[in-house]
């Protein structure tokens, strides 16, 4: 079969025979096929058997594998072309791709550049040469806060602030009282209960008596749980430490082009994720120069203030609790009528409550 001869085309949701077949490939490569996709396509041969594939899931392309008997024939290019047109007909131009470290080279010869790399195993690549050092140096030339003195440590806080808490604001009142300079990243992926744009202006609103805060959205950068290729690992916990790891290698890269020399995470003593994550970053920041402070967590009536917790009083318009575990701006944009269709989301949510 020609190269010119083969078709390429979405395999749907219900076609369990097909998916099938597209699960034996991947198993093939050491690959689950991934829970987060969006988009499945399948090459078949003559006798419809799936001889390559390939998924996204947002901006991301992930699980690709082709049939061992039919590799080098450019169905890897087909493969990729295909979704890099899916992904232009929905918008996406700047697009993120996970390899194993010994597909990477195929990938970068059709046009994917390394970002980062973990464990020998693993690359996080973007289709655009200079994406990655254009964020830097965007991060770089951002302005800083003029009352930020010209002495102490740099450091940064990562929080998704789901929304902003008392616990963040403690979190971030303290990292700031403690440096010279901190930078504070939201993160930016839109795939929380509430959405980026309030997340960021409660956190805005939360941290304005801050003098020395500079924050920046997180960008496409700083990874989340959605795009993060869980298809490689094979358990969840092994998911979550790859994920940390993987958001470690990118974030030493951000930390060196900002001088950060200071990381801080709140203490999670009720998600597995984010205690796991803290456990792995306190093991691994150091070893690239980066101190790694976790701060016991704020608490209210004796338990620490999560935004689980909240989430869980807008659920159910418990206010009275709610005052007890926000500052007055976001407890003020939640009482307002801008507030009506995220507290509808969190509402009509089964589980407010993450893992």
């Amino acid at each position: 079969m020609a190269v010119s001869d083969v078709s390429v085309s979405q395999v749907h949701p219900d076609d369990r025979g097909t998916l099938k077949q597209v699960d034996a490939l991947l198993a093939q490569e050491g690959i689950t096929r991934d829970a987060n996709l969006d988009y499945v396509c399948a090459v078949y041969d003559h006798d419809h058997n799936v001889i390559a594939t390939g998924s996204c899931f947002g901006d991301t392309l992930r699980c690709f594998a082709v049939s061992r008997e039919r590799q080098g024939e450019g169905l890897l290019n087909r493969v990729l072309t295909h979704l890099i047109e899916l992904q232009a007909s929905r918008g996406n131009f700047h697009l993120f791709l996970y390899a194993k470290l010994d597909s990477a080279r195929y990938f970068g010869d059709l046009g994917f550049h390394e970002i980062a790399r973990v464990d020998g195993t693993l690359v996080f690549m973007e289709n655009r040469r200079d994406g990655f050092s254009s964020w830097l140096q965007a991060l770089r030339d951002a302005p800083i806060p003029s009352a930020t003195p010209r002495t102490g440590v740099t450091g940064a806080l990562v929080m998704n602030a789901n929304p902003f808490t008392l616990g963040h604001q403690y979190l971030a009142e303290k990292a700031a009282s403690e440096c010279g300079l901190l930078h504070l990243f939201i993160v930016s992926e839109d795939v929380s209960l509430v959405p980026f744009a309030v997340r960021r202006k409660l956190a805005v609103l939360g941290t304005a008596h801050l003098p020395n805060v500079a924050l920046h959205d997180s960008g496409p950068y700083i990874i989340s749980n959605a795009t993060f290729p869980s298809y490689f690992l094979k358990d969840e916990s092994a998911v979550i430490a790859g994920h940390a790891r993987l958001d470690l290698a990118v974030f030493t890269k951000i930390a060196e082009a900002l001088g950060i020399a200071r990381r801080y995470v709140g203490e999670e003593p009720d998600s597995v994720v984010t205690g796991l994550y803290n456990r792995i970053m306190a093991e691994n920041l150091p070893g690239a120069g980066i101190e790694c402070v976790v701060v016991p967590r704020k608490e209210a009536a004796g338990r620490p203030i999560s935004a689980s917790t909240v989430r869980q009083c807008l659920k159910t318009s418990d206010w009275d609790a709610l005052r007890a575990l926000v500052p007055e701006s976001t407890l003020r944009f939640f009482e307002s009528a801008e507030a009506l269709p995220v507290l509808q989301r969190i509402r009509q949510s089964e589980n407010v409550v993450h893992y």
